[in-house]
Order: C-alpha cells, then sequence, then structure tokens
C-alpha cells in the first residue's frame, strides 16, 4: 500500500459534519455549483485517487464491490460504480436502504448505476460471498453520530475478510463508516475494520486526524471537489517559515532572547536540562538553567553552552528577573509540587513574563483553588490528557462521553484556551494547539507523518524547552507551541527507531536546515 499521492497541504482545513453541509448548501444556493455536480465530482475524484495510490488496480480492469448507504454518500458510492464500470471492471452493487428515501442526487446517481447493473439489497445472503479486488465503503459517511446497524458491521467485516483473503482493498468514501467524521471516535458495536484508505473529500474531516479512527486506516487521500474552505475550521498544521533565520547581521545574542528554564532538586534536574539544551537548539539566544544550590553540580557535569543560576525559590526567581533580558521562563520538568515548586510557580506567573508551563507546574496549578486567575496571554499550557483532566475534568469527561456525539479534542482544547485566557497544546499523536481567540491547530504525527518514538521518557520536557525558546525569540505563545509540535516530530521522523529524549535536540539543527529548501 502507498501513501497519498496527493499531498496533504500546509495550513490544510479540517472541518465538522455541520461545517461541510453548511459550506455545500451556501455554495449550492449561491449558484456556484449544482449538488449533482459535487457528487460528479466526488466520485470521479475518488476513482482516480484509488488507481494513483495503487497502480495494480488501473494496470487492468478488475473486480469491485461497492457498499452505498441511504445518503449522498451512497450517491457517490454509486456514482464510483458506474465509473469502475465504465473502465471495463465487473462491479456488484449493495444498497443498505431504498431509492425513494435518497435525495434527488443520490437518487439520479442510483438510476445510472442501476441502466447498467444490478442494485442489490445489503442482506445476509448477499455478503455472504464477497469476491473482489477492490471494496468500497459509500454506506454513512459525514454525520452519523450512532451506534452501527449490525447488517452493516457484518458487511464492512466481510468485505475487510474478502479484501485479506484476496490481497485486496478496503477504501472509504470520507469516512468510514464505523466512526464520527468531527471526533474520530469509534461509534460502537464491536472491533471496526481496518480500512486501507480513506477518500478524504476536500474539505477534509477533523475525524479523519484525531480519535480512534487513524488507528484503523493506512492512508488518508485528499479529493478535490472545489469547495472553498471556511474560515473557522481547524488547520492541519505545517512547517513553520522563518525559524531557520536569527535576529540578523550584526545582532548580538540578547536580540534572539534568554531563557530561563527551573529545575528540580538534585537528583531530579534531567528533565528541565533536556528542556533547557532544546530551548538553546531551536534559537533561544541564551538558556539558563535555574536550580536549587545541592543541584548545581550535577547540572554543571552535563551542561556546557546552558548557563547555571541558583535559584532556591521564589524570591530569588525574582530577583533573577530583575534582569529584563529574561524574557521567558519554562517550569514544571522535573520541578517538583513541593512548597519550593510552588513559590516559583507564583513568582513566574506573577512576573508576566512569556512562560511555559509542563508537568509538576500544571499539577500545582491545578490544585489551587482559582488555577487560571494568575494565568495570562503570555502563558502557554502543555498538558498530556491526564493534566488535562486535573486542569479541565468536566472538558476531560466531555471528550469520554460525548465524543460519539462529536464532542473532539480540539473542541476540549479550544473551550480550555478561552476558559484559561492563554494558548494550550494538548499532547498526543493528534496535538492540537488552541489560542483564546478560538483559533485550533492540529499537528497530526499520523499516517506518513507518524513518530511512534516518541512516546518515551522526556520527549515532552524536550516540546516544552522548544516551545520556551521560541517564545524567548519573540514569537507569540500558541504560535511558538503550534511550531513546536511541529519541529518535535520531525526531529523524531529525522532520528527515527531507537530515539531517546536526548536525540531530539540534536537532530534540531538538520531539521531547521531543511526548512530553508
Amino acid at each position: 500500500m502507498t501513501g497519498p499521492s496527493r499531498p496533504v497541504q500546509v495550513a490544510e482545513p479540517l472541518v465538522t459534519a455541520a461545517q461541510m453541509r453548511a459550506l455545500e448548501a451556501a455554495e449550492i444556493d449561491a449558484g456556484r455549483v449544482s449538488g449533482w455536480e459535487l457528487m460528479c465530482r466526488a466520485g470521479e475524484g475518488i476513482v482516480d485517487a484509488i488507481l494513483a495510490a495503487w497502480p495494480d488496480l488501473a494496470a487492468r480492469p478488475r473486480r469491485a464491490v461497492v457498499l452505498c448507504g441511504p445518503g449522498n454518500n451512497g450517491g457517490d458510492g454509486f456514482v464510483v460504480a458506474r465509473l469502475l464500470f465504465g473502465r471495463g471492471w465487473r462491479v456488484r452493487v449493495l444498497h443498505w436502504g431504498t431509492r425513494d428515501r435518497m435525495s434527488e442526487d443520490a437518487q439520479a446517481a442510483h438510476d445510472r448505476w442501476a441502466a447498467l447493473g444490478p442494485v442489490e439489497p445489503m442482506e445476509a445472503r448477499a455478503i455472504a460471498d464477497l469476491r473482489a479486488d477492490l471494496f468500497v465503503d459509500a454506506i454513512f459517511g459525514t454525520g452519523l453520530s450512532r451506534e452501527v446497524p449490525e447488517l452493516v458491521r457484518a458487511a464492512l467485516g466481510a468485505a475487510r475478510q474478502a479484501a485479506d483473503a484476496s490481497a485486496g482493498r478496503l477504501v472509504a468514501v470520507d469516512m468510514p463508516s464505523w466512526f464520527s467524521s468531527d471526533s474520530g471516535a469509534h461509534l460502537g458495536g464491536g472491533d471496526p475494520a481496518r480500512f486501507d484508505m480513506v477518500a478524504a473529500v476536500r474539505p477534509m474531516k477533523l475525524g479523519q486526524f484525531t480519535g480512534d479512527l487513524p488507528n484503523h486506516v493506512g492512508c488518508v487521500e485528499p479529493v478535490d471537489i472545489g469547495l472553498p474552505a471556511p474560515p473557522t475550521a481547524v488547520r492541519l498544521s505545517g512547517p513553520p517559515e522563518g525559524l531557520e533565520k536569527r535576529a540578523g547581521t550584526g545582532a548580538h545574542k540578547y536580540k534572539n532572547g534568554h531563557a530561563l528554564v527551573l529545575a528540580g532538586g538534585a537528583g531530579r534536574t534531567g528533565a528541565a536540562r533536556l528542556a533547557a539544551r532544546a530551548a538553546l537548539r531551536v534559537g533561544a539566544g541564551l538558556v539558563t538553567l535555574g536550580a536549587p544550590a545541592a543541584a548545581l553540580p550535577e547540572c554543571a557535569a552535563q551542561l556546557t553552552a546552558v548557563m547555571l543560576r541558583e535559584v532556591g525559590d521564589g524570591a530569588a526567581l525574582e530577583a533573577a528577573l530583575r534582569d529584563e533580558r529574561l524574557n521567558a521562563l519554562c517550569l514544571g520538568p522535573g520541578l517538583g509540587v513541593d512548597a519550593r515548586g510552588a513559590d516559583l510557580l507564583a513568582a513566574a506567573l506573577a512576573s508576566g513574563r512569556a512562560v511555559v508551563l509542563d508537568a509538576d507546574a500544571l499539577t500545582l496549578l491545578a490544585s489551587q483553588e482559582a488555577p487560571f486567575a494568575q494565568l495570562h496571554a503570555g502563558c502557554l499550557l502543555t498538558p498530556h490528557m491526564g493534566e488535562f483532566a486535573r486542569l479541565f475534568p468536566d472538558l476531560a469527561e466531555r471528550v469520554k462521553t460525548e465524543a460519539a456525539q462529536g464532542y473532539s479534542r480540539a473542541d476540549a482544547v479550544q473551550e480550555a484556551a478561552a476558559r484559561a485566557g492563554c494558548a494550550v497544546l494538548l499532547k498526543g499523536a493528534d496535538t492540537f494547539v488552541a489560542a483564546p481567540d478560538g483559533a485550533v491547530a492540529l499537528n497530526a504525527a499520523l499516517y506518513g507523518r507518524a513518530a511512534p518514538w516518541l512516546a518515551t521518557a522526556g520527549a515532552g520536557d524536550v516540546l516544552s524547552g522548544l516551545a520556551a525558546g521560541l517564545m524567548a525569540r519573540g514569537v507569540e505563545s500558541a504560535s511558538a507551541a503550534e511550531a513546536a509540535a511541529w519541529l518535535h516530530v520531525e526531529a523524531a521522523r529525522l532520528t527515527g527507531p531507537g530515539l531517546i529524549a536526548e536525540d531530539l535536540a540534536e537532530a534540531l539543527p538538520r531539521v531547521l536546515a531543511a526548512l530553508k529548501r
């Protein structure tokens, strides 16, 4: 199986089912396109995408089974069936639903196929003997929010089994019928089938890149049908611009910022050292590691370009910050949740400096009666889902209980940023970054960009350091978080299996150099 032949774009918009319906309706109402034209474009693009991904299917006519549903996704399927038949394929169509309940456009697609071949009801006896080189799921598509009917599950399971038996492929039209297009949630009813490809009509859907769905899909292939992107869509992150540059000819190190990373006590400084080195590698002009006196010797034994300063408590931090050139802070990795940690957190927030809060700093923040009272627009919170649940328990619960209804990690992080009044980065293979104004970006380490070896101790500390280093350089907090997440994944991909956290910062020069090309 190959990856997408039409690469996902930089800043690719990702929409919900409701946004897609509104977008299509607006274009049709404005007279710019008809529903029938959109359906035909989708079918043509899906066939093109399949044949481009697998040249062996394009080499000669094959056999296909197209599973069509009751809505416009089923209409797309009928178009796919007709186009494959026109290429000489032997095509079998099974229909879940009845013609008279379909839209006018889907009925037209149904009838054009019916003039060429039979439309079989999707019944148990019909799915008992499925044989083909290509199976197409065009049953439900977007907008499904209920458990998949048992017979549909059986049909998809039989298609997968038959595909495996014949080295065939199972492709979904826009969305696999087992998942929410808004949250990527598995809609229940047993283990979902594995899909070799999703032929994703643009604008692509948020659920294709989050939740359970990516674990059951080989690749996502974009299909253009000429629709514009709504401005409110979640953006899929791409390479950041300008990060390979520093302040310019004749500039000195302070023009690139000075980050201060606060470490824990003796024996617990490793996480902060990882963050500090990442901040330096990403271009901060200077980086200082602040640690209690007892921890300074171990830090000095491990660090060279990173400077050291004794920071034993909040008063010491306040004294350090009298130097206004210290313009970004990072605290949390290995900090500890004791009185010193709480004292440093209070002093850091009171300073008004740009600050990344991670790990123990988030735990300390969550323990406060009013955790968001001292936060400001220059703050960045970088929780994993467990830390997110401590800070925003109601939102985390909704992700668990309302995913089938379309409530996604994107919704949760967007609400969290608005509530906290600062940027929030929610870690994961699908890392979401939200700004207080509602803008949301998704850094997807999925499909051809997967980096599973990032699941290693210390990787999150490096991410925090990258964000802090960029903020020291003057990058706004949400933009710094988005760029840091992208660089983090690229450094991991460049290093490959066997990666340990220390490797990430060392890979950054090559990642940054590649941005010039």
